[in-house]
């Protein structure tokens, strides 16, 4: 691709969010309480730090500083703010420590958070575990690149993927570029991989450069939802209602509405 000729400094803002869910059945309290156990060690904040400096090599930015923070009963968030181009001064740069568990500092041009809310129904075992990453750059660097990187480091069953590009920058005759590459869906950055795995629908408003796709698993596996059990644990009724349940559950998210109860609750 050609680059573009610019006049100074790109000062476009791109920016990706990626949010996801995973969906689980437990059939006890104490299910329950495990998942949102396994769930908050799976993904606490050293975990999500290490994907987010992943994250931070992948669109070639730098580390300026690393914010974390793991909370009761569960949960986490970390936030990292980095700069494109030249290596920040060192006494800038803050290396996660896990002793050391909350960090502030300042912003430079760009930053990436995550964080994660596990939640439950309280009556009929479904369980939810849901991480919102952002990833803000400016300049040339592009967050589309890290896309297949986060997809593949949570096992999601639904993905909401908003892609937006601000601002403006200027050709070096002085014209204004609302937009520095083609993108006609976020579609096109995903690996036919996923492609195959997920099903997807896009809303694009082109003339904002705001793109949204949504995606949820293609083929449902009973087995792949159960918490603690198995298909074989269950009678054939109950493997009904709890499938029922589970892909209630996740038709919700997808399409962002309440479903009429079908009365198997």
């Amino acid at each position: 691709m050609e680059k573009i000729k610019l006049h100074g400094f790109n000062n476009l803002t791109k920016t990706l969010s990626f949010n996801l869910y995973d969906v689980s059945y437990t059939k006890t309290v104490a299910d329950r309480n495990d998942y949102i156990q396994y769930i908050d060690e799976e993904y606490n904040a050293p975990k999500l730090t290490e994907i987010l400096q992943n994250v931070t090599t992948i669109i070639g930015a730098k580390i300026l500083n690393v914010a974390v923070q793991d909370y009761e009963p569960q949960g986490a968030s970390v936030t990292i703010l980095i700069c494109e181009e030249s290596e920040p001064p060192s006494s800038q740069v803050y290396e996660y420590m896990p002793h050391n568990p909350s960090v502030v500092g300042h912003l430079d041009k760009s930053h990436i958070t995550v964080h994660t809310y596990p939640e439950y129904h309280p009556d009929n075992g479904v369980c939810t575990f849901r991480a919102d990453i952002d990833v803000s750059t400016c300049g040339e660097i592009s967050p589309l690149v890290a896309l297949n990187y986060l997809i593949n480091s949570f096992d999601a069953d639904i993905m909401t993927i908003d892609y937006k590009v601000r601002g403006f920058t200027r050709d070096y005759r002085g014209k204004k570029l609302f937009i520095d590459h083609d993108i006609s869906s976020i579609q096109e950055y995903i690996d036919q991989e996923f492609l195959d795995i997920y099903q997807m629908i896009d809303v694009n408003v082109y003339q904002e450069n705001t793109f949204h796709t949504k995606c949820k698993v293609r083929n449902f596996r009973l087995d792949d939802y159960l918490f603690n059990l198995t298909e074989e644990d269950l009678a054939r009724k109950d493997k009904e209602k709890i499938t029922k349940r589970l892909q209630r559950e996740i038709d919700e998210i997808f399409y962002g509405r309440n479903m009429p109860d079908p009365g198997f609750y």
